[in-house]
């Protein structure tokens, strides 16, 4: 077995093609080609996607509270590893530091992912997963994974009439805060995508 350490960065979220309101979490290696695409349910899909949009919820959501409850315990998490896929369930664990201590905790890969951009910590896997899950895109679907992109988490359809376009910026911000304070996440990030094209 090949335990050479990879490292993977988050390439995006999309809607799962094989499975009915799941999404698909893409992860790539950093130096190379090949892609590892993870289904999740759309909690979890939530709660990476308000991280990676950078939205700020009113009340601390669990990956949140976890954070929250961590730094109050002074543990801090180094990386994330990606460590086994078995009958297509990938197996995760976090890797902390207590107490000058590195304790292994398991943990379902979404929820590691979630933790790895509120630590800011690295995630990785092993050479031999790649082999087995490893894909490479081609370069349009690269685009299509952009996780700045809200259009990537909806069914590809044209937008004929988008009430958004109407309205002032002073009226999305304030939308925007109306969102955010009703914890209507997915309404949030179309505000949050159409007050950045404006800006573009």
């Amino acid at each position: 077995m090949d335990k050479t350490k990879i490292k993977l960065n988050i390439l995006g979220l999309s809607y799962s093609q094989t499975q009915s309101g799941a999404y698909a979490l893409v992860l790539a290696e950093e130096e190379g080609e090949r892609r590892i695409p993870i289904i999740i349910g759309a909690v979890e899909a939530q709660s990476i996607a308000i991280k990676l949009e950078g939205l700020e919820p009113p009340r601390p959501l669990t990956h949140d509270l976890f954070l929250n409850f961590a730094r109050a315990f002074k543990v801090d998490i180094l990386e994330i590893i990606i460590y086994k896929l078995e009958e297509g369930i990938f197996y995760s664990e976090l890797v902390c530091l207590y107490n000058d201590e590195v304790v292994r905790i398991d943990s379902r890969t979404s929820d590691a992912v979630s933790l790895a951009l509120r630590f800011n910590c690295p995630i990785f896997t092993y050479e031999e997963i790649m082999q087995k899950a490893g894909i490479v895109l081609d370069f349009g679907d690269q685009d299509e994974m952009n996780p700045t992109q809200e259009k990537e988490k909806k069914p590809s359809s044209p937008k004929t009439a988008n009430p958004l376009r109407e309205k002032s910026i002073e009226e999305l911000n304030h939308l925007l805060d109306e969102a955010i304070d009703h914890e209507n996440y997915e309404k949030a990030s179309e505000i949050r995508d159409e007050i950045q094209r404006r800006e573009k």
